[in-house]
């Protein structure tokens, strides 16, 4: 189980736990910090527990522990974000998990490339979508008997080489807050996409369309619903930090991440002058991880001052000023100042 006190913890039963802010300013986030998200109840499952592959294809077969621990392994590097992350900031508040800021965090994950599996189970020339079975269930309050945990990939996105069933995680076994003995690991798309306590790879003919594809994990905006894919570009200034000091000449710095490309620019703003700063980009350490940038600032000779920061990707996607309100607040975007107070003002 977590170390709890390395997680600023959402909600106990089943666990839900930010990464704290002060953790978030390294490029790989302690394991004992990566976020937790559960939607039931963690199940029971052990050494003994296999994957069965199965649904559109020519040859089913199910995986254990040991045989994919013979397969060659693939190692990824990802920022993982949960789709609620931000939620708090909206306004109007969204139902759901009350998360600040902190559902993010960048860690090593390593398992056996998924497509190596559905390559060995030969897909039927039909199939449109892989469909990822949870073993974790439980009650919803709008769906009648008990709900597993099942979302669907694009095939595209299932047979790239780095989308993988992941067995260990910076480096050691999965703990079953994160999914043990094993979980898919998609990256690109909000975390909801990595499912967790992995029971079934079904092929599907069809698109999904069940409970956690059209009634949660969706936009569901004035009664358009949208499922939630890929993790929108995004950026968060990790010093100085929010609600803390610093001098009237401060180097701001924070990570800028994005599912649909690399990180093209960070600019920076204070207060709300229309006047937006280039920062320096960094390199991240892997092509799925977040990009550390950088600016030195002079703040207005205030006691305090608020930091903005908005990025743009490769694919010209900007953060918005304000994002497109949603009824279940997935996908928080927008542009996020810190407010610090500026220990020289007037010198």
């Amino acid at each position: 189980m977590h170390d709890e006190a390395a997680l600023d913890v959402v909600r106990a039963d089943p666990l839900c736990a930010e990464t704290p802010a002060r953790l978030l300013t390294a490029p790989i986030t302690p394991a004992a910090s990566v976020y937790v998200r559960s939607n039931f109840a963690l199940p029971t499952l052990d050494a003994t527990h296999t994957v069965a592959i199965g649904g559109a294809v020519r040859s089913p077969f199910a995986m254990s522990l040991a045989e994919l621990a013979a397969l060659p392994q693939r190692h990824v590097t990802v920022t993982m974000e949960c789709a609620g992350n931000g939620r708090l900031g909206m306004d109007p508040l969204p139902t759901g998990e009350p998360w600040r800021y902190g559902a993010v965090s960048t860690t090593t994950w390593s398992g056996v490339s998924l497509r190596t599996l559905l390559e060995r189970a030969g897909l039927t020339p039909d199939v449109v979508e892989i469909l990822g079975h949870g073993a974790d269930a439980g009650p919803r309050d709008d769906a009648d008997g008990d709900v597993r945990f099942a979302r669907s990939l694009p095939i595209a996105d299932a047979m790239h080489p780095d989308t993988i069933v992941a067995t260990h995680m910076a480096g050691e076994r999965l703990s079953v807050d994160h999914g043990a003995p094993m979980r898919l690991i998609v990256p690109g798309w909000y975390g909801m996409a990595s499912v967790k306590w992995l029971a079934r790879l079904e092929a599907i003919t069809t698109p999904f369309t069940g409970y956690f594809q059209r009634q949660r994990y969706v936009y569901d905006v004035n009664g358009t619903v949208e499922p939630v894919r890929r993790t929108l570009v995004k950026s968060m200034i990790t010093s100085p930090i929010d609600g803390g000091s610093c001098a009237r000449a401060v180097l701001v710095r924070g990570w800028a991440w994005s599912g649909a490309g690399a990180i093209a620019r960070v600019e920076l703003a204070m207060n709300d002058a229309p006047v937006w700063i280039d920062a320096v980009l960094g390199t991240p350490v892997s092509a799925y991880a977040w990009t550390p940038f950088e600016a030195k600032l002079v703040l207005p000779d205030a006691a305090t001052a608020t930091i903005r920061s908005r990025a743009t990707d490769t694919a010209g996607n900007t953060q918005p000023e304000q994002i497109q309100w949603n009824r279940l607040g997935y996908g928080n975007n927008g542009i996020r100042g810190v407010v610090v107070a500026v220990t020289d003002e007037g010198r």
